[in-house]
């Protein structure tokens, strides 16, 4: 069991599966997704859901982790998410049936009330995002040794993610490889790798340890 993680916490299409297959590059067990203890035992870094909501609860459960914050421009952000969101609907609202219910309650929390008006509206998600951010600003005040912002397309991106994990600084041209480009969601999935981690078992989720300590 790995008991100090590395976060990520920006929210949907803002490059958490480019950022999770460097690091996989460079040597870590990764989970692009976690829901099952077994997940967060053997991963050392996880995104996505349920990291980007629950980061909170994650950084008491799990002390002396890292987190890293991705951010994206809003005009190439605003896009990918509504196309996202609408491709999601159905399966994130339905009651009989549809996405797990950890999925379901990350993103009906962070694009909260999720209607089909509001996620076609680029004001709402903007808001959305300036909320999100607003809270890891809020949350990290002090910690900057624990919290890494960036935004992976710029040029010294990479470079800044070395020096936060503390590894040797390679290549200086050296950046993030842009996957799930022009809505595609399936980049990780293609990826083979040793170090990738299961988000569930066959398909099905299990109770989060950090969870159900939560609630006691």
């Amino acid at each position: 069991m790995n008991s100090t993680k590395i976060f990520i916490i920006g929210l949907p299409r803002t490059g958490t599966t480019s950022i999770c297959a460097a690091m996989l590059e460079l040597g870590y067990t990764v989970a692009h997704t976690a829901y099952t203890q077994t997940t967060f035992d053997n991963a050392q870094v996880i995104a996505d859901t349920p990291i980007f909501v629950d980061f909170k609860r994650l950084d008491s459960f799990y002390p002396d982790s890292k987190f890293i914050y991705l951010t994206r421009e809003p005009q190439k952000w605003l896009p990918s998410i509504k196309q996202l969101l609408q491709r999601m609907y159905i399966n994130v609202t339905r009651d009989d049936g549809g996405f797990n219910t950890i999925i379901k309650r990350c993103y009906q929390r962070t694009f909260s009330p999720f209607t089909l008006d509001n996620i076609a509206d680029d004001d709402f998600l903007a808001l959305c995002y300036q909320r999100h951010s607003n809270e890891v600003g809020q949350y990290f005040i002090g910690r900057q040794q624990d919290l890494l912002t960036i935004d992976i397309s710029q040029s010294a991106s990479y470079q800044k993610l070395l020096s936060f994990l503390s590894l040797a600084q390679g290549n200086e041209s050296a950046s993030f490889e842009r996957l799930n480009r022009g809505g595609k969601v399936t980049a990780w999935k293609d990826l083979n790798n040793k170090n990738k981690i299961a988000s569930t078992k066959n398909g099905r989720i299990s109770l989060l340890a950090y969870l159900d300590a939560s609630s006691k």
